[in-house]
């Protein structure tokens, strides 16, 4: 990354919500709402801020409804089960978060949430005050990868909401086997998405597809060479190319449906999406309100990285005073008996103090019990797989 260039982050909010959801337990307030994906959420934001220091920031949303890729291809996403509508109700959530940190929020009836990162890409190109600035799409998938140059690169989630991996042009041909971001989109085209319903070409995989892009660079010049019967479509199977034929139609739908729009017509000013200031009060009561409590610390780490980039951030403070005032009012709400308020209320400078000073852990201690956790798992594992008869992923949400 070049911090000598302004930087936009792009984000890509239903596949991190959606990420967030399927990854996360079902963490819920006391009151029973559940907040999983909205915590998840703002656990992949912070980090980001952190991270990155943008000077932008975007967020984009799908919008609900058929899209003009229903209209075009009636089966798009058929196949896909709907959510459960827990995650729905927290994706107006999550705008308000955003909202709560002065982010702006893009959506369009008839579009994706792709389709406005590929309008807000193309638009901050092209912008006059900043022609060089850094843009980086936070997505909780791999549909973005089309869209990465010099100036553009992806930052997603490998492993849960966790792990991080920054894309740029080189790994995305180390990734896909030397093919360039902008070849993805005919990769595609031929390979299909299950996960969207895209049908590509029946019966060519993912090294297949590699290879017919990487030997004839696109949808358009491999079609022309098997019209053309030339000399390099007849290195193509006879097999294969009987499939290219007979599904032409099929891979140039698909290509439609995966390519990303770039004009959809929103109103979008660079200048708008600055990332300056928000009301610190407002986002702990916001982070509060969730029952957030850990978050209100990485807000402050994410304040002190910041500040290295001047960022003007209003300073709201949590005293002793006010963090008593909250004890006294669980109490009321007959949340804490008179005991555990007491002894809460005692708590507050120790944690103070803990928050400054930090804590002495004991190594070793803990290497010993990762290495007996583990071997517990293991232990675990075999028997899973003894009873089912047969070795799966324990990980997958499915």
């Amino acid at each position: 990354m070049d911090n000598s260039k302004k930087r936009l982050i792009i984000i890509d909010s239903n596949s991190l919500i959606h990420r967030a959801f399927h990854a996360l337990p079902p963490l819920k307030t006391k009151k029973g709402e559940l907040v999983n994906a909205i915590y998840g959420f703002l656990l992949v934001f912070l980090k980001t801020l952190k991270e990155l220091k943008p000077d932008f920031i975007a967020a984009t949303f799908d919008f609900p409804g058929p899209t003009f890729r229903h209209k075009k291809f009636k089966p798009y996403k058929a196949k896909r089960p709907p959510a459960p509508q827990e995650l729905y109700q927290q994706i107006e959530k999550v705008k308000e978060v955003l909202r709560t940190f002065n982010v702006s929020v893009f959506e369009k009836q008839g579009f994706e949430a792709d389709d406005l990162i590929g309008t807000i890409t193309s638009l901050s190109s092209k912008e006059q005050v900043y022609p060089e600035i850094e843009i980086i799409i936070l997505s909780g998938d791999l549909d973005n990868l089309q869209l990465i140059n010099q100036n553009t690169k992806v930052y997603t989630l490998k492993k849960g909401i966790k792990d991080t991996i920054l894309y740029d042009v080189e790994k995305v041909k180390e990734r896909y086997q030397g093919l360039k971001p902008s070849q993805l989109i005919d990769f595609k085209a031929l390979r299909g998405d299950p996960s969207d319903n895209i049908p590509g070409v029946t019966g060519i995989g993912e090294k297949g597809a590699i290879e017919l892009i990487k030997k004839f660079g696109t949808l358009d010049n491999l079609y022309k060479e098997i019209e053309k019967e030339t000399e390099k479509s007849g290195e193509i199977k006879e097999s294969i190319q009987r499939k290219l034929k007979e599904y032409k139609e099929q891979a140039f739908i698909s290509k439609s449906l995966v390519q990303m729009r770039c004009d959809v017509p929103i109103d979008f000013q660079l200048k708008d999406c600055q990332f300056e200031k928000f009301d610190r009060e407002k986002v702990i009561e916001m982070l509060k309100k969730f029952e957030f409590y850990i978050l209100i610390k990485r807000l402050e780490e994410t304040e002190k990285e910041f500040g290295q980039k001047t960022l003007a951030i209003a300073k709201g403070k949590w005293p002793k005073e006010k963090e008593e005032e909250e004890i006294e009012k669980l109490y009321e709400q007959g949340v804490f008996s008179e005991k555990i308020a007491d002894i809460e209320k005692k708590l507050i400078p120790v944690v103070r103090k803990m928050e400054k000073n930090g804590m002495k852990i004991d190594l070793k201690a803990l290497k010993n019990l990762a290495k007996n956790l583990d071997a517990c798992l293991q232990n675990l594992i075999s028997k899973i797989y003894k009873l089912a008869d047969v070795e799966f992923n324990l990980n997958s949400p499915q």
